[in-house]
């Protein structure tokens, strides 16, 4: 009887010594571009230029749909503000100015990220959506 329970330790020992850990999800890099998929709860028109660059020395450039954009951010942990500085002025057709002036409206108002699921979520204040954007 001895023998079995040290053979079931000896067995339960070398099983728990193979246990592989979950390897940990790599860590989140905002720098890069992202498409922009949906804004203010909307999705955007298929095939859209929307996208937004975030450069390592705080400053971000993309397209709102219609026309170039650029600004300033400043991140640090969860928080995430843009201060949009200016955008080309180019007329475009009439849903992609409506898309545009929502990203615009938008771009202001966020306070704050989340990644999840390979998604980058800008959010308000109150933690209302505002874009979802994927990696490009």
């Amino acid at each position: 009887m001895l023998k079995q329970i040290s053979l079931g330790a000896s067995l339960l020992m070398l099983l728990v010594g193979c246990q592989s850990t979950p390897e940990a999800a790599p860590p989140f890099e905002l720098i890069g571009t992202w498409q922009i998929e949906e804004a203010a709860g909307k999705p955007l028109i298929d095939y859209s230029p929307a996208q937004l660059t975030f450069a390592a020395d705080n400053k971000f450039s993309g397209n709102n749909s219609c026309n170039n954009i650029f600004g300033d951010y400043v991140h640090e942990d969860s928080v995430l503000r843009l201060s949009p500085a200016g955008s080309t002025k180019k007329a475009c057709v009439d849903a992609l100015m409506q898309q545009e002036q929502r990203i615009m409206q938008v771009l202001t108002r966020i306070s704050r990220l989340r990644f999840t699921q390979g998604k980058l979520i800008l959010l308000d204040e109150r933690g209302h959506k505002q874009l979802v954007l994927s990696r490009r």
